[in-house]
């Protein structure tokens, strides 16, 4: 049985002096001083969508506007530092993206049997927050980006936002089964759940919308990924070695992000 989850390090890539700062009324952030390097930015969420206060990190380009905005989903048992600790932060200033992380807690981006609901937060917390933080237009598109959990999450609220909201999707490693009777407890609420927020039902939404795949050969995930570019008409796909781990996504990075800015 694949697993969803894949190990997660903590390192602190991106530094500097911060200083207090207001990016939305009512949200308190964090800017980077420096003068060089993108700005950076943190702050959380009010209390809703069955989490508390989740956490959210962001990177904006120092010397350009940016030319769109990437809103990065973790993994299972990840946070919004994950973005920033695979490096995704450091590839900011070079596409000229703006990047945007969030705490997801662990239910696969979608409303659950709890009562919590993270693909709401994204949708109607996150992302008007980030884009008016990154000087864009409310009305902006965006690319989604995830890998694991993540990836799968990134396909799902595509498919729900549709190409008037969403430039481009970047799915590595997505955490994808062909059968509810294959799912963890962890990841849908039973078969009902599973039918109603499964990718395999909402291939004629994403077909009109670019999509990147990108998963390692000895990937648990990769027969499903598979057969996902084999379904979805234009797909992109890149099925290289690696494994369901941090040296696959971070080895992507910069690909992923140029990837993005192209379609911006």
């Amino acid at each position: 049985m694949p697993t969803d989850r894949g190990p997660s390090r903590r390192a602190v890539l991106l530094g500097g002096a911060a200083l207090a700062t207001a990016l939305t009324p009512g949200l308190a952030g964090c800017s980077s001083a420096g003068t060089s390097g993108p700005v950076l930015s943190d702050g959380a969420l009010p209390d809703g969508f069955g989490l508390e206060a989740p956490r959210w990190r962001m990177a904006v380009p120092r010397a350009a506007r940016p030319r769109g905005l990437v809103l990065a989903l973790h993994g299972f048992g990840g946070s919004a530092d994950d973005a920033f600790d695979l490096g995704f932060g450091d590839a900011v200033e070079t596409s000229r993206m703006a990047l945007v992380s969030v705490d997801g807690g662990n239910g696969y981006w979608h409303a659950r049997s709890d009562g919590s609901d993270t693909g709401a937060m994204v949708r109607d917390a996150l992302l008007p927050l980030a884009l008016e933080a990154a000087g864009l237009p409310a009305s902006a598109r965006v690319t989604l980006l995830g890998w694991s959990m993540g990836g799968f999450g990134a396909l799902l609220l595509a498919s729900d936002l549709g190409r008037s909201r969403i430039s481009g999707v970047v799915a590595a490693s997505a955490a994808l089964w062909l059968k509810g009777s294959q799912t963890p407890a962890r990841a849908y609420d039973g078969r009902a759940d599973f039918d109603r927020h499964s990718i395999w039902g909402r291939l004629p939404q994403l077909a009109e919308i670019p999509v990147r795949l990108d998963c390692g050969t000895s990937d648990p995930f990769i027969a499903a990924n598979r057969t996902l570019a084999r379904r979805l008409p234009g797909v992109e796909a890149h099925f290289t070695p690696g494994g369901h781990d941090d040296d696959f996504w971070s080895g992507n990075v910069a690909a992923e992000m140029a990837w993005a800015a192209a379609r911006a």
